[in-house]
């Protein structure tokens, strides 16, 4: 993490699925009664943009306690999080866990979700993370036995957990290269530009902080004009902030009603 950049924190979570007594297999209607355990955090995997170290806690290793205080100090140091549809399950359950241990809500910070932006800009087969990961050419997630290595990671089988801290490792590296490969994508990314206090006198991308923008034509609202670039380092498109339109034609724009 620098001074002159945020902390953009990814992170990925698995968790155990609800115990539960059930009176068959097909369409049942699990009642607060028959929950014999609730769901609760395995472990999570997670790393700084831009730097090497991957950070891995789980309750098998640190304990549960130990492994929430560690989520939630990341989180509370974090100006950004990006996760994949973390927004619907990832942070709740943490904000959950949070709850549980007393720790009180992290830090604010502001919520990149991947998915969000996969289904608003692209229309795909699937939205899961391992096939756009693939569509982009990137490796994909680590195959699994599905609900048997979670059973077995419950039991505490050793080499369960050490394909179950594979399998979530991978999801945050994966998370990162889609990241990047999404950048220009994401819709109101955050203002890179507002951590950098040591580039003073260029325009910068508000989505990556490049300075290698190109005036690429004019961006139109209703009744304003502004010169709109195009980053040579991520791609994204941005406009300044202030119209280029002379006073005179300004004064005399009119909106239909």
């Amino acid at each position: 993490m620098t001074s002159n950049k945020p902390n953009i924190l990814m992170i990925d979570i698995e968790t155990a699925p609800i115990k539960a007594y059930a009176w068959g297999i097909w369409q049942q209607n699990i009642g607060i009664n028959q929950i014999v355990e609730p769901g609760y955090t395995l472990c999570f995997a997670a790393q700084w943009l831009g730097e090497d170290n991957m950070m891995f806690s789980s309750i098998h290793e640190d304990g549960r306690d130990e492994m929430v205080r560690k989520a939630h100090h990341l989180i509370d140091t974090a100006d950004m999080v990006v996760h994949y549809n973390g927004t619907k399950f990832d942070i709740p359950i943490l904000n959950q866990e949070f709850l549980q241990s007393k720790l009180g809500p992290a830090s604010p910070h502001i919520n990149i979700d991947l998915l969000r932006t996969v289904k608003q800009r692209f229309r795909l087969p699937s939205n899961k993370l391992d096939y756009v990961a693939r569509v982009l050419g990137l490796e994909g997630k680590v195959k699994n036995s599905g609900m048997s290595l979670w059973i077995d990671v419950m039991a505490g089988d050793e080499d369960a957990w050490e394909d179950m801290k594979t399998y979530n490792i991978q999801d945050v590296k994966l998370l990162e290269d889609v990241y990047y490969e999404l950048l220009p994508w994401i819709k109101n990314h955050p203002n890179m530009a507002l951590w950098d206090t040591e580039q003073q006198n260029d325009r910068q991308c508000p989505t990556c902080g490049s300075i290698h923008l190109q005036k690429r034509g004019t961006y139109y609202t209703q009744t304003m004009t502004y010169q709109r670039y195009h980053c040579q380092g991520c791609g994204a498109w941005s406009k300044e902030r202030t119209n280029n339109l002379p006073r005179e034609k300004k004064a005399n724009i009119l909106v239909g009603i």
